[in-house]
């Protein structure tokens, strides 16, 4: 501000200022209020408030240590001891060392951004003791790794007693517990870290990294998992067992290799094997698909969905081997409640019998029309059988769904891939065949009522149950329900309680159905 002043005084004349403008500016600075607010200013610019040291947890138990000697001969030492050990003042000193070592000012940039951090790119005042607390025997829920001779914490596992208190993060630099140096191995700080209980002191360089946001994604698993025959997790303790259909909350996705996740029904969070992870692992397992009419092998891992409040499904897909039931099943659904069921008629380039109409039975429909269509994608499936075309129309669904009723198809497994979206929003049923026995037994019961002619051979039943078997391998990632049909009365049962609990209960979605 004088030199301000100086400038004013000094100002040759001719400048474009105005003389009044130069008089107002003077009277300002000049001014006792200004004046006193600029000295103020510089006295707190001044003044640099620090504590005098900063490793007083430290200091304390090193004057505990020689207090333990003369606590029985003197009463002064024996006071002094039993106040420095008050859960009041060691929580004091804790907080004070926090503050006393917290650095407010931003880190240096690294010259290689991939480098891990160093002492040399941090101030010298940012080491900080920090205090935390562990019950015998709890797990911490931290794992470390070595990077040029220091010991780096590599994962906090979301919800752990580390996690919980917020005292370290990933990237920290662990030196120093309970006074004792750390080393450099990591097994070693683990078991180090176990057998404490109570109080821990650690000393510690910050990473200075901002903790990443916590994904909101939702999982459900196309295959089990056990942990503790992963000869690849780096803690078995740690993994989270699953099984096929699980919805998995997916915390943390930093590492690339190992996820942290926790179920939405219950449990902690553990390690699971990320997407990236889990294919390179199947890539190189054989697959023994014969070659069959069903698709080969698709690599299902996991699958993002959302919960959604109760709904209607546009469609119910039943999906089995030939013979298993599932037109059974499908018409007793229709003929118990038409008003909410339907179906579609197929389509077929066949010539009508004397006793059919067209749009009961089968839509009829020229040759030359159909394959027109199919060759337009106006199909579902289609196929050609003793000379003549027949399928199911993608407008004839559409027509059951805008009349307000659940369309049932019972389709080849093949056509999921087209129905397994946003359009159609299936419910898919896969009706399982039973046992060789069962099976044989079953047909024997039908034919002994009268209620069939058509004898199978023991040739036809084996075929069923291989089929069967080959349907679930290929496509039970778009199974939302499996039904084992060993009694008609009973699976129809189950079938009809499941697309009940449709209306009435929350249900998960593949993600792209909602967004």
């Amino acid at each position: 501000m004088q030199q301000v002043l100086d400038n004013l005084k000094e100002l040759p004349s001719g400048t474009e200022a105005k003389d009044i403008d130069l008089i107002f500016l003077r009277g300002i600075i000049e001014s006792p209020v200004v004046r006193s607010l600029a000295k103020a200013h510089e006295r707190l610019e001044e003044v640099k408030l620090q504590a005098v040291r900063n490793n007083n947890v430290q200091l304390v138990t090193e004057v505990l240590d020689s207090l333990n000697n003369l606590s029985g001969k003197d009463t002064a030492a024996a006071e002094l001891a039993g106040i420095l050990q008050e859960p009041h003042f060691k929580a004091l000193i804790e907080a004070h060392d926090l503050v006393a070592a917290k650095c407010y000012e931003s880190p240096l940039p690294a010259v290689n951004s991939d480098a891990p951090a160093t002492t040399a790119l941090m101030p010298a005042d940012a080491i900080r003791m920090i205090g935390i607390q562990k019950r015998a025997g709890e797990p911490l829920g931290v794992t470390f790794r070595t990077e040029r001779g220091e010991m780096v914490i590599t994962r906090i596992l979301h919800g752990s007693s580390i996690d919980r208190q917020g005292m370290l993060h990933v990237g920290d630099i662990i030196r120093e517990v309970n006074g004792r140096e750390v080393g450099s191995d990591p097994h070693h700080l683990q078991e180090l870290l176990r057998d404490c209980s109570g109080s821990i002191t650690l000393k510690v360089l910050p990473s200075y990294r901002d903790a990443p946001a916590p994904p909101q994604a939702y999982l459900k698993s196309h295959f089990n998992y056990n942990p503790n025959t992963d000869n690849l997790i780096p803690c078995k303790e740690a993994g989270l067992a699953f099984s096929k259909g699980d919805i998995l909350q997916v915390v943390n996705k930093e590492d690339s290799n190992w996820w942290q996740a926790r179920k939405v029904i219950g449990g902690t969070t553990g390690l699971i094997p990320s997407q990236f992870l889990e294919e390179k692992r199947k890539a190189f397992v054989r697959r023994d698909w014969d070659n069959s009419e069903f698709d080969r092998y698709e690599l299902q891992i996991y699958e993002e969905v959302a919960k959604m409040p109760p709904f209607q499904r546009k469609t119910l897909v039943l999906i089995g081997a030939q013979g298993v039931g599932r037109r059974s099943l499908k018409n007793r659904l229709i003929f118990m409640n038409p008003l909410r069921y339907g179906t579609t008629v197929p389509f077929t380039s066949r010539r009508p019998r004397e006793e059919e109409r067209d749009g009961q039975n089968y839509c009829f429909v020229t040759r030359e029309e159909m394959e027109k269509d199919i060759k337009e994608g106006r199909y579902l499936e289609h196929g050609e059988y003793d000379g003549n075309l027949y399928g199911t129309k993608m407008d004839s669904i559409h027509e059951v769904v805008d009349a307000g009723r659940t369309c049932i198809l019972d389709v080849n497994p093949q056509a999921l891939k087209v129905l397994k979206t946003a359009e159609f929003m299936p419910f898919v049923v896969f009706i399982a065949a039973p046992e060789l026995d069962t099976l044989r037994a079953m047909h024997k019961a039908v034919v002994d009522a009268g209620l069939t002619t058509k004898l199978l051979t023991e040739n036809d039943l084996k075929k069923t149950v291989d089929e069967s078997a080959r349907i679930r391998r290929a496509y039970s990632h778009y199974f939302d329900l499996t039904i084992v049909n060993d009694n008609l009365d009973k699976a129809f049962d189950k079938l009809q309680e499941a697309v009940e609990q449709l209306l009435t209960e929350p249900q998960w979605v593949p993600v792209s159905w909602v967004y």
